[in-house]
């Protein structure tokens, strides 16, 4: 599955928004920046679907934009004027060539999901590889209204028993590739990785010195 980050130019405040190509080419996250449709023109003329993780400003800013030019079918957990298929926890969608578990992860965002494959994870903003406060598992922040640190403990524990583990006795490796909603695209032992962040939630210290 070839997946791009279709944000990565941007110069304004934008989460990271990647374009998996494939069977149903799939856009996850939107993106808040203005220059994400032209991007996406470079790689592809179709868009079959947009799923979202939340729908925190700067991740459906550009949606509109988006369904306008391309007309994809959109899924998202919550109600927007926009979506055409509810996603619920447990739900399969399609993404490139791959099929994803659909994980409910609210803590960061009370309508977050995360989606799950045998090779990949789409972790919006609930765990990421590295940000501003960590480098190696960081968690998404909680200090804003409506947010619970709790919560978000609960959802990564979640998407820790959701995530395929590697089996000696055949070719599966586990999952292999993280893409977050920030910060950089890993590639690895992404289990490792969500357990780092895990482990760092749990302190329940402030993530920001201003907390």
């Amino acid at each position: 599955m070839q997946v791009h980050h279709v944000t990565e130019a941007a110069e304004t405040f934008t989460c990271n928004a990647f374009l998996a190509i494939g069977e149903e080419t799939t856009l996850v996250d939107a993106g808040a920046w203005d220059g994400v449709v032209d991007e996406i023109r470079t790689h592809t003329d179709d868009v079959d679907a947009v799923v979202m993780t939340h729908q925190h400003g700067d991740h459906v800013a550009q949606l509109e934009a988006v369904c306008e030019a391309f007309d994809p079918d959109v899924y998202a957990y919550a109600d927007h004027p926009l979506r055409t298929h509810a996603i619920a926890d447990g739900d399969t969608v399609t993404i490139g060539d791959e099929s994803f578990e659909v994980v409910y992860t609210p803590g960061h965002a009370d309508d977050h999901v995360s989606f799950v494959s045998e090779t990949s994870l789409f972790s919006g903003d609930v765990v990421v590889h590295d940000d501003g406060a960590f480098d190696y598992g960081s968690f998404g922040r909680t200090d804003m209204a409506g947010q619970s640190r709790e919560r978000l403990i609960e959802s990564i524990r979640t998407l820790l028993e959701r995530l395929p583990s590697g089996d000696e006795h055949s070719e599966s490796a586990g999952v292999e590739h993280m893409y977050a909603g920030h910060g950089s695209v890993f590639h690895g032992d992404v289990r490792d990785v969500v357990e780092t962040g895990l482990e760092r939630a749990e302190k329940r210290e402030p993530k920001y010195p201003d907390e």
